[in-house]
């Protein structure tokens, strides 16, 4: 999928990432393990190319994640000396493509207004996995607050927990303008919640879970009260979902989670999912 044009972006949307997306990028992402050598030695002269042409990403980098620093260092050290601006573009352009993700979060405003999954959501879709009503919820991976904002028309209380700066400050700006009420934005990880034990009756989240999926269920579990409920409720992408007269999929997958069928915007069968939580 196809979130952004790099042309669109400049190399200094590096300057709004978070430590935890600079970690990912140059030593803890799944891709420095997997990765074949030569796409490895690919991006290293990308990254060194791009790093030594935007001094100030450099420096910021080095000094957001300073146990990325070495690495960082070398990487710009190590590069080509590059002259032709073209080039140098070509190398950004790529280090753009590849996180795509990370680079659109720094336009929420873009990333609301163009996915897929976000635009033309029908909210029923949650409504019908859990009641709601007069809950305490919270969102994690927030985002720019599909099922956030969805949630408040119905709920007391929704929290909204997102680990990128640039995505809560959208939101805030939204609660401000739209002058909701029952709305509070705050800094948190799926893996680790900023809350006690035993607080939410409604735990949601939407294309978030599944990077370590046991620990991730976990801490969401910790954290939604006994006899309330996880829910996962995805967006609709053209690219998922089944033919409606497709076998269904069955009532609980192998983890305990109930499938709910909908029919999504694109007139296909989707399965959004629920778990009661007992302790």
């Amino acid at each position: 999928m196809k979130w952004i044009n790099p042309n669109d972006y400049s190399f200094n949307a590096f300057l709004l990432f978070e430590r935890f997306q600079i970690n990912m990028i140059f030593k803890d992402g799944d891709w420095h393990k997997q990765a074949p050598q030569d796409k490895k030695e690919k991006w290293a002269r990308h990254m060194g190319i791009a790093l030594s042409a935007n001094p100030s990403v450099l420096w910021y980098l080095q000094r957001r994640a300073p146990e990325c620093a070495d690495i960082i260092k070398s990487l710009a050290a190590n590069a080509p000396k590059i002259a032709d601006a073209s080039e140098v573009r070509e190398a950004e352009n790529n280090l753009l493509m590849g996180v795509q993700d990370f680079v659109i979060y720094t336009t929420p405003e873009v990333m609301a207004d163009s996915l897929e999954w976000i635009v033309g959501w029908d909210k029923n879709q949650l409504f019908d996995l859990v009641d709601l009503t007069g809950k305490t919820v919270l969102d994690i991976g927030a985002g720019t607050g599909r099922l956030t904002f969805a949630a408040a028309e119905k709920a007391a209380w929704v929290y909204a927990s997102e680990p990128v700066g640039t995505m809560r400050e959208f939101m805030r700006d939204k609660i401000k303008r739209e002058r909701i009420k029952n709305v509070r934005v705050l800094d948190g990880l799926v893996t680790e919640i900023p809350f006690p034990d035993n607080i939410f009756d409604v735990v949601m989240s939407g294309h978030v879970v599944g990077d370590d999926y046991e620990a991730e269920v976990a801490e969401l579990t910790r954290v939604c009260k006994n006899g309330g409920w996880l829910v996962d409720c995805r967006g609709d992408s053209i690219d998922e979902g089944k033919d409606l007269n497709d076998e269904p999929a069955p009532q609980f997958d192998e983890n305990g989670w109930e499938n709910v069928r909908c029919i999504d915007r694109f007139g296909k069968v989707k399965y959004n999912q629920r778990k009661l939580v007992v302790k």
